[in-house]
């Protein structure tokens, strides 16, 4: 009897556990791409109605090859993100910079050199794996690895722009890249992007001096807590253009960027009392 009931106890014990490894499994499973997408576009949506006016510290590091000084250029600003109310109650995320330092000494020009800087990195990159861009995006999820310890889901994406679609896509030329998802909070760790053929210089009305060629671009987020909330924002952000292969001497334009000392832009105010008597 006493073996028996420590054999039934012994195959309850096999039973929970196998069931437990079941429970486990179908967890770690790895979503859809129509539920990550959706996901996705509700954690945009989330950051786009809460995330508060901020500033933070920008550090940009830019050179250009070849160069005759070879010598990089290091530009230290204070970068604002601001939410601008619209006349019909929208809400719009406008980004600026002001310039401090340039190579350590004070800044006599707002303009960070080099054609590389990019502009709507804080938001926009979020939005370009998600239900909204589907229709100008070809999306794949890539098959995951059974020993992927770290949890990592990644979608691939590619343009696909028709006159039709054009005035709604973000990214307005052809490039392909993909973004790194983490499995637990389903926020976007990295996002890659390539584009073959980017305008680097805009040339005049006839297109003369303009410079095309290769970009590309890589942006890695991070949480962030902004007025008690945590929000994913960019923790770095690298890119290297490169004019095109049939100039004479191609030249490749860099810069990595780093952001990071997060505050909360709040404007404060103060009433001086007024104390009523008049000078004599």
């Amino acid at each position: 009897m006493r073996l028996r009931k420590s054999f039934q106890t012994v195959s309850l014990l096999a039973i929970l556990a196998a069931s437990t490894a079941v429970l486990y499994a179908q967890k770690m499973e790895t979503p859809t791409l129509e539920e990550i997408l959706q996901r996705l576009e509700s954690n945009l949506s989330q950051y786009d109605l809460g995330v508060p006016s901020f500033f933070c510290d920008e550090h940009v590091v830019s050179r250009m090859v070849p160069d005759l000084n070879d010598q990089a250029t290091v530009t230290d600003s204070v970068f604002r993100l601001k939410r601008v109310l619209n006349a019909d109650r929208t809400t719009t995320l406008e980004e600026s910079r002001e310039v401090k330092t340039v190579n350590g000494r004070p800044a006599t020009t707002q303009e960070i050199g080099g054609p590389s800087i990019v502009h709507g990195a804080f938001e926009g990159g979020l939005a370009v794996v998600s239900l909204s861009q589907q229709a100008c995006m070809n999306y794949t999820l890539e098959r995951m690895k059974r020993n992927d310890a770290q949890g990592t889901i990644i979608v691939r994406f590619a343009s696909v722009l028709t006159p039709e679609n054009k005035g709604g896509c973000l990214l307005q030329e052809n490039g392909r890249g993909q973004v790194y998802i983490d499995r637990a909070t389903m926020q976007i760790t990295r996002m890659e992007l390539t584009t073959p053929h980017h305008t680097i210089i805009p040339g005049d009305e006839m297109g003369y001096g303009a410079i095309a060629g290769e970009w590309v671009l890589s942006v890695d987020y991070a949480p962030v807590v902004l007025d008690g909330k945590s929000f994913w924002m960019p923790e770095t952000i690298t890119s290297r253009t490169t004019s095109g292969r049939g100039s004479f001497h191609p030249i490749a334009w860099t810069f990595k960027a780093s952001y990071g000392n997060f505050h909360k832009l709040e404007v404060t105010s103060r009433i001086v009392p007024f104390s009523g008597a008049t000078a004599r």
